[in-house]
């Protein structure tokens, strides 16, 4: 199952009887599925299937979904408001009796605005029912070019993501091979540390000479944070190769990663290894990054 992206932008339109209607859905990046849609009035019955469309379609993402509907080439009816006309036919009457002028001509009276009303005819529920099918399916359609631009993006971030996983198990693979943890080098600085303690005019601690040589021993021991770094990329590079939605596994796996780094700097004990770590901490960052885009 290939991976996703959440970012994309899908567009789909159509005509039915004198609807003319389009789609154009967008989505970003969200922790979880946000759906947020902006429909016409006589479509809103139809926001439950909309919404069980989109979920059913992609599982995370802020997702904004506009449809608009235009009718064009519809009859239009010509009504006559009779109460507004009443009244000012009523109004024309008064005042002509106090001023003693003409009544009114009908073409002056149906200028009057609010006396003649243009409206479109209304639809049938046929017609209704008709409109509402075309634009679900016009849905599925806009979905599923959202979902293959998705894909496409997926692809590409997991190009990026399999070279940065490279990079950290090259990086982690320096720090092992770094020349401060071999045991001669241990050695040598421990025996540097006793040499201090030992120093003439010191007063010798037998304790402290122990818990020196156990401070050094244990800062030069990252097997633990290099045995975890190996397994996280392990980790990681089966779900990319699973594919699906696992952009939230492989957030954690990226803090994961982070602790591992930041925990190696902690207890290195040499300018090379700590610029390994620091490099480690910069790819680590970029993977993260990357992942923040996953589905």
């Amino acid at each position: 199952m290939a991976l996703s992206s959440m970012t994309g932008f899908a567009r789909a339109e159509g005509v039915t009887g004198a609807a003319v209607w389009a789609w154009e859905i967008k989505s970003v990046n969200s922790k979880g599925l946000d759906v947020k849609l902006r429909l016409p009035g006589s479509i809103e019955a139809a926001e439950p299937a909309i919404r069980q469309a989109v979920a059913a379609a992609v599982s995370r993402g802020s997702i904004f979904a506009s449809l608009s509907v235009k009718r064009e080439g519809a009859t239009s009816e010509v009504r006559v408001n009779e109460a507004v006309l009443a009244q000012v036919v009523e109004a024309a009457r008064l005042v002509a009796e106090k001023l003693d002028a003409r009544a009114p001509a009908i073409d002056g009276l149906l200028a009057i605005k609010g006396v003649i009303d243009v409206v479109e005819a209304e639809e049938t529920e046929e017609e209704r029912a008709a409109l509402v099918a075309a634009i679900l399916t016009g849905l599925d359609t806009a979905l599923a070019r959202l979902v293959a631009m998705r894909r496409e993006e997926g692809r590409a971030l997991e190009a990026v993501l399999v070279a940065r996983l490279d990079e950290i198990a090259a990086l982690k693979a320096e720090a092992e091979d770094n020349p401060c943890r071999r045991p001669e080098t241990i050695r040598a600085r421990i025996a540097e540390q006793i040499a201090a303690l030992l120093e003439p005019g010191r007063n010798f601690d037998p304790d402290r000479l122990h818990q020196e040589a156990l401070m050094v021993a244990s800062k030069a021991d990252i097997r633990e944070e290099l045995d975890r770094l190996d397994a996280h990329v392990a980790a990681a590079r089966k779900l990319l190769a699973g594919g699906g939605a696992v952009g939230r596994k492989l957030d954690f796996l990226a803090q994961e990663f982070n602790r591992e780094t930041n925990t190696l700097c902690s207890k290195s004990n040499d300018v090379t290894l700590t610029s390994t770590g620091l490099a480690l901490k910069a790819v680590v960052e970029q993977f993260r990054e990357q992942v923040q885009n996953l589905e």
